[in-house]
């Protein structure tokens, strides 16, 4: 063999090798491609996913502020209908006939009574509670020995309603006081309905 002829042996074997190394680093190179694409293409996976989450979480978080808000601004109308509606009560009661007027204190007053003993107090302007009255419910709690209430000489800005006195222990039924109760009631319901939803 001519030394061209081994030379060229040479190159071709060594050309042959390159191709082989060139195609196993084509192979390695796809391969190691391959997993880059799978692991970019499970990257795009979880980033769209927690997207997905963050977005969905911060419609969830809107729409809770949005309840929130609208259930306030419920609450608040609610309030404003109670105060009309309170206003009016008040005012009623206030203006009930003279003898429904009585009738409500004398069955309110049976009901307030503890010992029997109490003074009576009543509002500055007060005319239809008076001794008549004090008497008539006397006569009523006499079968249970409770009959000995007296008109107080002290009164008071009431409103309507009475105090029932006895030393130092007095029980408020005034309007005002009997309106605040139930409203308060009411009040908690409202509450609950705001924080319940």
């Amino acid at each position: 063999m001519e030394a061209n002829q081994v030379i060229e042996k040479i190159l071709s074997d060594a050309r042959a090798e390159a191709e082989k190394i060139k195609e196993k680093a084509q192979e390695k190179e796809a391969a190691e491609q391959a997993k880059i694409d799978e692991r970019l293409t499970e990257y795009n996976k979880q980033t769209e996913t927690l997207a997905q989450k963050a977005a969905e979480d911060k419609k969830l978080h809107l729409l809770a502020a949005v309840r929130m808000q609208v259930a306030k601004e419920l609450l608040t109308e609610k309030r404003k209908i109670l105060d009309e509606v309170f206003s009016q009560a008040r005012e009623q009661l206030l203006k009930l006939p003279d003898e429904k007027y009585r009738q409500l204190m004398i069955n309110l007053m049976l009901k307030a009574v503890e010992t029997g003993d109490e003074q009576v107090i009543v509002d500055k302007n007060e005319k239809r509670i008076d001794r008549q009255l004090i008497d008539q419910v006397n006569q009523q709690l006499r079968s249970k020995s409770k009959d000995h209430l007296t008109l107080s000489e002290e009164r008071q800005d009431l409103g309507g309603g009475f105090i029932l006195k006895r030393g130092k222990i007095k029980n408020n039924v005034s309007i005002e006081v009997l309106i605040s109760q139930t409203r308060r009631g009411l009040e908690i319901e409202l509450a609950k309905e705001l924080f319940e939803k």
